[in-house]
């Protein structure tokens, strides 16, 4: 997912007789299903875990358009620089809705941004991997976008009603994501024989980074448990990972490419897959900073945010001599 282990306040899930009137009250519209708004009252824990998952849902999609830039002006042809340069467009877009969903928590696009330059705030895992190769950009598109997708459609569902309406107008942009990335995989799957190797070579090198991108297993824990009571999430990692394997691995073997993982098998009994776990001691590494791109990446968000002051302040002095000119003429 784009927002990877985001920790819930508390110690688990709050027994129903320990909690007062008012949030006895606020679990029973959770509970009926009601979207929760901004304006509305709501524990301090929700509002919190809120500003966690979106704040790093939005720097994963602004940090995600970074590989993705690297690659307009190098895509093979105009057609493929145009509908790259959509996607980065459409990036941007998306991390705009998100920190706009966040903002009535109480927290702003700058306290955000200010976090995620700091290092204090994180975004996907993902992110921290090169892209060395054309196909790697087909790759990102089926794989990466798939994943988030996986993550996102149920996300349309969430409690807190900004939030689900944003995920609503992102969904429907990143499926053409996908079906872009694949279409890149296709044509090179089904080109020369050096295209198709380095279309395996992508698949080889993102498959387990985009299974990382659900995060761990979370059915032990307690943060988990309390996000799924209130419905900032709607299914467990792995609930979620096994869709995604389940619905990947045949995709694959359409393009004629192999699934990286020899253990790789269908289980009648579970009507799924069978797949071998991640290095989640490689995940826990990238989180920690030490992947191959996290220096790039936070260098590369600062050297952007110090490099458009001119910008904001542009724009905002234009707001303030808009509004002045408005009170003038009041």
């Amino acid at each position: 997912m784009y927002a990877q282990m985001v920790q819930s306040t508390g110690a688990g899930v709050k027994d129903r007789a320990d909690m007062t009137p008012q949030e006895r009250t606020f679990q029973d519209r959770i509970d009926a299903g009601e979207k929760i708004e901004p304006k509305d009252w709501m524990p301090d824990g929700y509002r919190k875990t809120l500003i966690r998952q979106i704040g790093q849902h939005a720097h994963s999609e602004i940090v995600g358009q970074l590989p993705e830039g690297n690659w307009i002006t190098r895509a093979p042809t105009l057609e493929r620089k145009a509908i790259l340069l959509a996607k980065v467009q459409d990036e941007a877009g998306h991390g705009l809705y998100l920190y706009c969903a966040a903002e009535p928590l109480g927290v702003s696009r700058d306290e955000l941004t200010r976090d995620l330059l700091s290092g204090k705030m994180k975004y996907s895992s993902i992110f921290n991997y090169p892209t060395l190769t054309w196909a790697d950009m087909g790759a990102v598109g089926w794989l990466v976008d798939g994943a988030a997708i996986m993550n996102q459609v149920p996300l349309q569902r969430t409690s807190y009603g900004p939030y689900s309406r944003a995920m609503i107008r992102i969904c429907k942009e990143e499926s053409f994501h996908q079906r872009q990335g694949y279409d890149i995989m296709m044509k090179m799957a089904a080109g020369t024989s050096a295209q198709k190797r380095m279309a395996q070579d992508a698949v080889n090198r993102m498959w387990y980074p985009s299974l990382m991108m659900f995060g761990p297993s979370d059915k032990d824990s307690v943060h988990s448990a309390q996000s799924m009571a209130w419905k900032i999430k709607i299914n467990t990692n792995d609930e979620l990972r096994q869709k995604f394997v389940d619905q990947t691995v045949p995709q694959a073997e359409y393009l004629g490419l192999t699934i990286p993982d020899p253990d790789l098998k269908w289980n009648d009994e579970k009507g799924g897959y069978d797949y071998s776990e991640p290095d989640w001691a490689e995940f826990f590494d990238v989180i920690q900073g030490n992947g191959p791109c996290n220096a790039e990446r936070l260098n590369a968000r600062n050297a952007a945010w110090d490099n458009g002051a001119w910008v904001r302040d542009g724009l905002l002095a234009h707001a303030r001599k808009r509004a002045a000119g408005k009170v003038a003429a009041e």
